[in-house]
């Protein structure tokens, strides 16, 4: 028989509160799509706000019902940065930016989000090369030598000197305790930034775009595929699960009100807890 997340937890009680929920939502779907729209709308024009304190938890306190999420969002300062931590701070909640070096220094609105993320202790900043292989990926990864330089660039001119990486158009992972590589051809590259010192980190789970750069389907969408991924083990580390989208798809009141959604809806269900990349278990061993 197959079964949820959610069933290893607490079955009877989950099941009850799905029915309900479901019934609920079928009549008053209408009138929540209103008010999503207008909570969305209020959203984005808001001024950057002052951050709570967001609660620290230790992963021997993390109750053995809780799982632990790392919102992680690529490509930035870009388009829909501003977005991101308006969401972060509406919803209290913590997320790691893997930032590109030349989009630091683009324009002027990009430098001023650069500024708002250094400041914003809700968010961290990590590195995610200084050119993101000018979108040539094949040739990018050929180079191994370049791809080692290119963090390094990346490190020293936005000074992310812990050395959390994540590899532009791959979803590569190396650590002590995991290695992982999606295509064979970057095999090379990513070990030589191992040896250099980097702590590559992937993703679990991506919320992907639409054709038109904006987010691609609902959030129960993906609040189905979370359950998922914790339900069949398919996370690379046991009870956590590293969430990848970026910050130019939330450039429109619907990708803005989707994200908004989906956290708050993790948030409400009591049955997760979130960090920042570098709490991720065993990220800061010394690398062999």
């Amino acid at each position: 028989m197959t079964k949820t997340f959610a069933e290893k937890s607490k079955n009877k009680t989950f099941l009850g509160m799905l029915a309900l929920v479901s019934a609920t939502s079928i009549l008053f779907n209408n009138c929540n799509q209103k008010k999503d729209k207008k909570e969305s709308e209020k959203l984005i024009p808001k001024d950057h706000p002052v951050a709570k304190i967001v609660p620290k938890l230790d992963d021997e306190n993390v109750p053995s019902d809780k799982r632990v999420i790392y919102l992680t969002f690529d490509d930035g300062p870009n388009r829909g940065t501003e977005n991101l931590l308006k969401i972060l701070h509406k919803r209290n909640i913590c997320a790691t930016a893997f930032l590109v070096g030349k989009h630091a220094y683009g324009s002027k609105k990009q430098q001023e989000d650069l500024e708002l993320l250094r400041k914003d202790h809700l968010i961290e900043l990590a590195n995610h090369s200084f050119t993101h292989a000018h979108n040539k990926y094949t040739d990018f990864y050929k180079n191994p030598t370049g791809v080692v330089e290119d963090f390094n660039a990346a490190k020293d001119s936005l000074k992310l000197y812990d050395k959390i990486a994540r590899t532009p158009g791959r979803n590569i992972w190396r650590l002590n305790n995991i290695t992982v590589t999606d295509l064979k051809s970057s095999t090379e590259a990513a070990d030589k930034l191992k040896q250099a010192g980097y702590k590559v980190i992937g993703w679990d789970l991506e919320w992907k775009p639409t054709n038109k750069m904006a987010l691609k389907g609902k959030h129960e969408e993906m609040l189905k595929k979370v359950d998922s991924i914790f339900f069949n083990d398919l996370e690379k580390t046991s009870r956590h699960l590293v969430f990848l989208t970026h910050d130019q798809y939330l450039t429109d009141a619907d990708s803005i009100n989707e994200l908004d959604l989906f956290i708050e809806k993790l948030q409400k269900s009591n049955r997760f807890v979130f960090r920042k990349i570098s709490e991720y278990p065993k990220i800061n061993e010394v690398l062999n």
